[in-house]
């Protein structure tokens, strides 16, 4: 709830007090998804060597317990995305190729009922975020066209993230008006869908379009969003948290 809110610091400190609680119960899968979700969140909070290490400390505590390729798949996703923030880009490929491998891999034969999903949804959103980090902006824009393919007919919070990756990564290429495209489709997102985070990832996205004001159609789409921003904030006043200086997009 916390980090559904942006509260990535408050949902930090909850996970790093649950952890000792699930390595004393022995539930290794467990643990290790902790780690993971630790690493995530140090990575909104702008620390990606804290990143890094959360995901290493996770596949060290994953190798413990059962196979469990989705979870090893997300560690490793992790641990992708805090060395692509660190501009690291042989390691990050490395682990995003480890991550794709435990993906591929037989499922577990029983889920674990406290482990985050991972999916090839999540694996393509996530991707996209590493390759725009590391400058790899076609294979970034690849990705995430795939992960709204996966998303298209389900989770409404994700597709919205994926298409903020998705014009995102367009404009770092100077394509303003596939930009646009793209944004049009996320201003058709329900004023109903309560994401803190998603409402934090589109004011990022008009904050990006502000460099293209001069263009005529920027302009144009920047009053439509700002009256559908108005519309969600007015829906989610009594959750919106002020910002805390997040500076990585938040997927998994």
């Amino acid at each position: 709830m916390a980090h559904d809110s942006a509260d990535d610091e408050l949902a930090l400190r909850h996970l790093t007090r649950a952890l000792p609680l699930a390595r004393a119960s022995g539930d290794a899968p467990l643990a290790a998804n902790i780690a993971a979700s630790s690493s995530h969140l140090t990575l909104q909070t702008g620390d990606p060597v804290g990143a890094a290490r959360w995901a290493e400390t996770g596949l060290g505590l994953a190798a413990h317990g059962p196979r469990t390729p989705s979870l090893t798949a997300r560690l490793h996703t992790m641990k992708a995305r805090a060395l692509a923030a660190c501009s690291q880009r042989p390691a990050a490929e490395q682990a995003l190729e480890a991550a794709r491998r435990e993906l591929d891999a037989p499922a577990e034969a029983a889920g674990h009922p406290w482990l985050s999903p991972f999916d090839h949804a999540a694996f393509a959103s996530e991707s996209a975020l590493v390759l725009k980090d590391l400058g790899r902006y076609d294979d970034a824009l690849h990705h995430a066209e795939e992960a709204i393919a996966l998303r298209e007919s389900g989770r409404a919070r994700s597709l919205a993230m994926s298409r903020i990756t998705l014009a995102a990564t367009h404009l770092r290429r100077a394509d303003v008006d596939a930009a646009l495209d793209v944004g049009h489709d996320l201003l058709t997102t329900s004023p109903t869908l309560g994401s803190v985070r998603v409402a934090h990832q589109l004011d990022d996205l008009r904050r990006a379009l502000e460099a293209h004001r001069a263009y005529r159609p920027v302009q144009q789409y920047l009053v439509r969003f700002d009256d559908a921003r108005r519309a969600r904030m007015l829906l989610m006043a009594d959750i919106v948290t002020p910002r805390r200086g997040t500076t990585h997009e938040a997927h998994a």
